[in-house]
């Protein structure tokens, strides 16, 4: 009903378990918990319910009294049915579904760039991920767009999900005086514990950790980004690691620090995965020569390094890094070598693009050492692709496999079988009616690119009836000598030379057929 006046108001003052049933418009504050209510008046006055009506002020429980929350997703006039008929709709209450998320800010953490949050962010690792091991208290961890400052490493426990909103967003930073520890962050049992301690006094060693969409950096040239040690089934998706260096500082490796170290102790390093990664401004950007299965590092990017992936060529430990998928990344600004794979086996690089790699950071015009080399075997390079033209490969291969028994491919263009090398086939037309005296020119070999002595498989047709499949083996240098082997169903009527000026060798021919002939052939030859 309408207000038509105010004739009183009374009010009542005391505990909040003293406060009576108030009167209609009846003002009651609650002393004790500094609470303000108004009776709701009688049925009669046309109040819906008897009682009173607490009134907002700055210390009443909001989520409480807001009590419940109903997910609706109305749009367009449509709303979703959460439970099993549009009358009973499931109900969350407010403070719970607040719950199903935990901000690093809620434990005390400022992500300013200036406070020291090493110990709100281990708390709160803590208290979701080691205090309880019910799967419902470990809520995933967010770190709202900020620089948290570090003093020490951040220990990061089993079944820890940390996200924040971008690598270059969310970032945990290492102060430039170093701190304590050795690196950034690590992996660590459910008691927090680190090194030789992990799964001591019955704690579940680190797995099953997720972290997405943050980055980890040290502004101490000292230290290590990331620690990945004894840990099972982890995952790192659009994850920073950045380091200090710079292309005036990484031409040595003396400080030997890792944008991630994979290590091993009681438990081995498996199934750990890096996707859409940034690992920069350390000497490695990966590095490991312990014993680690099943590591995928994919669709990342590897700048400003000294060496970009290291597997196996420190002291190996027990057979060392397998398993290891490097597939679909960029490398580029790489002092050194892109990917060495010392003496370890069942490895693969595939798909990968290197621009400005091993060139010493002067270019891809100034090559210093292989892109790609492979000391061991059972290893294998599949569809790599590189900046360097054949003219920079000659002194610096872009593979290196060192006489293993390992397979690699180069832009497409060659496979290497150990220390054999198979180009791809290619195909030429050869001229009909080419007289002695005026050979025409096939192809050409460029022994300047160490191609000293090499074999050409070969098959002709002509006139789709006739056919020769043939093998012509040339060695080259001071003296030049050839030979060609062959069967035809008929005779063709072609005579192939061979003939050499300065580093250029030129496969040759003269025709007396009719008919033009059709030559597909491949290169192959031992480095």
């Amino acid at each position: 009903m309408a207000i038509v006046q105010i004739s009183q108001i009374t009010n009542r003052l005391g505990l909040n378990a003293d406060l009576p049933q108030l009167a209609g418009a009846e003002l009651g504050w609650s002393t004790d918990t500094r609470q303000l209510y108004i009776g709701n008046g009688t049925l009669a006055e046309g109040a819906p319910v008897i009682g009173n009506t607490e009134i907002l002020t700055e210390f009443s429980d909001i989520l409480n009294l807001a009590a419940s929350y109903t997910y609706k997703g109305t749009a367009a006039g449509y709303t979703v049915q959460t439970g099993p008929t549009p009358g009973t709709p499931v109900t969350l209450s407010l403070q719970n579904w607040l719950d199903q998320f935990a901000s690093v800010l809620d434990f005390g953490a400022k992500g300013n760039g200036l406070t020291d949050d090493t110990a709100a962010i281990n708390r709160a690792l803590n208290q979701l991920y080691c205090v309880q091991s019910n799967p419902q208290v470990r809520r995933s961890l967010f770190f709202p767009a900020g620089v948290y400052i570090i003093s020490g490493p951040i220990n990061i426990p089993p079944y820890a999900t940390l996200y924040g909103e971008g690598p270059d967003n969310s970032i945990i930073q290492m102060v430039a005086s170093g701190g304590s520890g050795t690196c950034v962050a690590q992996t660590a049992d459910s008691l927090q514990q680190t090194g030789a301690n992990i799964g001591s006094g019955g704690a579940t060693p680190p797995t099953d950790i997720n972290i997405n969409n943050m980055a980890f950096q040290s502004l101490d040239d000292t230290k290590d980004i990331f620690l990945v040690q004894s840990t099972t089934d982890c995952a790192f998706r659009s994850v920073g690691f950045y380091g200090p260096g710079t292309t005036a500082t990484l031409d040595i490796d003396t400080l030997a620090t890792s944008c991630v170290s994979l290590a091993s102790l009681m438990v081995h390093t498996t199934n750990i995965l890096f996707d859409g990664c940034r690992f920069n401004g350390t000497v490695y950007g990966v590095n490991t020569s312990d014993v680690t299965n099943g590591v995928t590092i994919a669709n990342s990017n590897f700048n400003i390094l000294y060496q970009g992936v290291a597997l196996g060529t420190g002291s190996i430990i027990s057979g060392g890094p397998t398993g290891t998928r490097i597939t679909s990344n960029i490398f580029d600004n790489v002092y050194s070598s892109g990917i060495i794979i010392g003496g370890v086996s069942l490895n693969i690089s595939g798909y990968n693009i290197f621009y400005d790699v091993a060139d010493h950071f002067q270019g891809i015009a100034n090559p210093h050492e292989s892109i790609i080399v492979i000391d061991g075997d059972n290893n294998a390079s599949v569809g790599d692709m590189f900046a360097r033209s054949d003219a920079f490969a000659v002194n610096h291969p872009r593979i290196s496999l060192n006489n293993t028994v390992s397979i690699a491919t180069t832009n497409g263009s060659q496979i290497q079988l150990g220390n054999k090398t198979v180009q791809s086939g290619l195909q030429v037309t050869l001229a009909a009616n080419v007289p002695f005296g005026s050979e025409e020119t096939a192809f050409t070999v460029d022994a300047g690119t160490g191609i000293l002595s090499f074999k050409v498989d070969y098959s002709m047709t002509q006139s789709y009836t006739a056919f020769r499949s043939g093998t012509l083996v040339v060695t080259s240098g001071t003296i030049l000598n050839y030979t060609d082997d062959y069967v035809e169903n008929t005779d063709l009527g072609v005579t192939l030379s061979v003939s050499q000026i300065g580093q250029e060798v030129y496969v040759q021919y003269i025709s007396t057929a009719i008919d033009p002939s059709q030559m597909s052939y491949s290169i192959s030859y031992f480095n």
